[in-house]
């Protein structure tokens, strides 16, 4: 089978290498896939320029999140699951656990209750986005911070994949949302999309339009993906007793040491306003959730993607031979569109 195997910690494009290795053999509780299309995101460029909360074993398959293919052959005493179902899988690293095989293969191995059965109505192209960017949302507005309807939700990078599906829940749910983004040209499209207001900070000042828009209760509740200045600002902003969630740090998207990772708190404000900040990693909860609670969550992300209530965007598909340009369009600003790895065609329909 055909994989795309990192030799080592580096630039993607500089260290991975297109490989033929043998088709794995499932074990006890697992399944056989076969990979029909997997994603490229920012996490999986991160793992391999030695950057994110893991690193595998090198030399690694590449791919470190979440795929879409067909059960090829069960390991023994694997239930629930039959030859030839469609399948969505986890493969997000739990933390601990593990380590998981990397999806940017035609082949891979995973346990049986890391997959969700996808109807036939999901493309590939979005069932294969399913189990991070989406879940993340839900998780984010649901679980971390519980927002109930009516209340007011701050959260930085609107426009990326997370804060447009974070827009989306809130409308359905019921709750506002304050949306900073970082460039002018873009405020309208995010009020277009959904968000009931939003703050550039190319020419705004955070702290003073959150305080103009949420009045005297202020905010309570945000999320945060940037770090850095902008995520001291959120924390800044916020009404006493506040909660923020880190979950992001893109304002240092390149940056390599750990070092410079940094949110530049004002002590005074945490303090006296007796504020809680506090990080969320997808891994780490995988690694802590009862798998039942883990396919449960699956299920509702899966129901609201059908139901159209969470709209991911088409993919855009790579073969593997053109990994370099594929991991290019990833990284490109304000690209709009997932780069996804396929082994064979998108049979199934758009998602309208």
């Amino acid at each position: 089978m055909r994989a795309l195997v990192a030799a080592g910690v580096g630039e993607p494009a500089d260290v991975l290498r297109l490989e033929t290795r043998p088709v794995p053999t499932p074990d006890a509780g697992q399944a056989l896939i076969r990979v029909r299309a997997t994603p490229i995101h920012a996490s999986d460029l991160h793992v391999l320029r030695g950057r994110y909360g893991f690193s595998p074993e090198f030399p690694a398959v590449g791919g470190h999140m979440e795929c879409v293919g067909t059960v090829q052959a069960l390991g023994p005493d694997t239930g629930g699951l039959k030859i030839g179902d469609r399948v969505v899988v986890a493969a997000v690293p739990a933390v601990p656990g593990p380590p998981v095989a990397g999806t940017w293969q035609e082949y891979l191995v995973a346990d049986a209750r890391r997959l969700l059965p996808v109807p036939d109505r999901l493309s590939d192209s979005s069932a294969c986005q399913l189990a991070v960017n989406p879940l993340t949302a839900l998780l984010l507005v649901t679980r971390e911070l519980d927002v109930r309807p009516g209340e007011w939700l701050l959260q930085t990078a609107a426009g990326s994949t997370v804060g447009r599906l974070v827009i989306q829940l809130c409308g359905h749910l019921g709750i506002r949302t304050i949306n900073v983004v970082r460039r002018r040209a873009a405020v309208e499209e995010i009020r277009a999309f959904g968000g009931d207001e939003v703050i550039c900070t190319e020419d705004e000042d955070l702290v003073r339009r959150v305080a103009e828009i949420a009045g005297p209760a202020g905010v309570r509740k945000a999320v945060d993906c940037v770090a850095g200045p902008v995520g001291a600002q959120v924390s800044q902003s916020m009404a006493p007793g506040g909660e923020l969630v880190v979950y992001g740090a893109l304002s240092t998207h390149r940056q390599t040491d750990p070092a410079a990772l940094t949110i530049p708190l004002q002590a005074r404000s945490v303090i006296y306003g007796t504020k809680a900040v506090r990080g969320f990693w997808l891994n780490r909860w995988f690694g802590t959730a009862a798998p039942e609670d883990a396919q449960r969550a699956l299920a509702r992300v899966r129901g609201l993607v059908a139901d159209g209530v969470l709209g991911i965007p088409r993919g855009r598909p790579f073969p593997l031979e053109r990994f370099t340009e594929a991991i290019s369009l990833a990284e490109a600003p304000a690209h709009g569109t997932k780069p996804l790895f396929v082994f064979e065609d998108d049979r199934d329909t758009d998602d309208g």
